[in-house]
């Protein structure tokens, strides 16, 4: 490889795995899906970055106002804008999916956690799975496997991500743990955001671990007809398996060392993957 662009090395410091995945892409679609996960990290960090909502509200209008310069025609200069409208030019890639990315983003900023699983749902597929379905469009893959694959992959992976991200959020007060099962269980929020484990909290995280390992099967049902070229938008679910086995070794409990460990071989598992053209 030659040296990495600025969206490289920003999706390198700040989203490994993505990072890791787009190794295995061409190198000019590695380049453009580099310009699609910056633009992820950089509307994802809002919440984290801001110390009021309003602020989050005007940081994510200025991207909201920078995809409509890019669809326009008259992209900002920004070390992020400029790659990803190239981008969204070469590839034709649809605003929309752009634009549920910045409303899932929103939801960040309110300081209730998703009413049910149903919302957190909802939350993930703007999140997650339209980034997965723009990787995608990047690669030049739109059969209806590919996409099949996408819509379930996409909650796996928000819902691990979230969970591996629970100690992170609990220490800025935020959770993204379902009111409902939360109320059946007996979550008390005020334990999460000290860090402390509980056999309820263990009992709504292993709820959630099992949906995403439904998810993870059937994003893998169309495995057969899902061209190769469409492997380095779906690796992550290489990954994925890693981190759903820790936290179910950890018992649930995402506080746990062994939880929060660095998945090992994540480089060899995707290299295995896409000599095998498994994902």
């Amino acid at each position: 490889m030659t040296a990495l662009s600025a969206c490289g090395a920003l999706v390198e410091r700040h989203d490994r795995d993505r990072y890791l995945s787009s190794l295995f892409a061409p190198e000019a679609e590695r380049e453009q899906l580099f310009a699609l996960y910056a633009f992820n990290h950089e509307v994802a960090k809002t919440a984290e970055v801001v110390s009021e909502p309003m602020l989050g509200q005007i940081r994510l209008q200025w991207w909201r106002e920078s995809l409509e310069g890019i669809y326009a025609g008259s992209p900002r200069q920004h070390e992020v804008v400029q790659p990803l409208a190239r981008t969204i030019e070469a590839k034709e890639l649809p605003r929309d999916l752009f634009e549920a990315v910045i409303d899932a983003r929103e939801l960040d900023l309110d300081e209730a956690p998703p009413a049910d699983l149903d919302a957190l749902r909802v939350y993930a597929e703007g999140s997650s799975t339209s980034l997965f379905k723009l990787a995608l469009g990047i690669l030049g893959v739109g059969d209806a496997a590919s996409r099949g694959a996408a819509e379930h992959l996409g909650p796996a992976w928000a819902y691990l991500g979230l969970l591996r991200a629970l100690p992170l959020h609990a220490r800025q007060k935020r959770s993204y743990l379902p009111a409902d099962l939360c109320a059946d269980a007996g979550v008390e929020l005020q334990d999460v955001f000290e860090l402390r484990a509980s056999p309820a909290l263990r009992r709504v995280t292993g709820i959630l671990l099992d949906a995403a390992g439904q998810h993870l099967q059937a994003a893998r049902r169309p495995a057969r007809d899902v061209p190769r070229r469409a492997l380095p938008a779906l690796l992550p679910a290489r990954l994925a398996d890693l981190y759903l086995k820790q936290l179910r070794k950890a018992g649930g409990d995402p506080f746990a060392p062994a939880a929060q460990a660095p998945a090992p071989g994540r480089v060899w598992r995707l290299a295995w993957g896409k000599w095998r053209g498994l994902y």
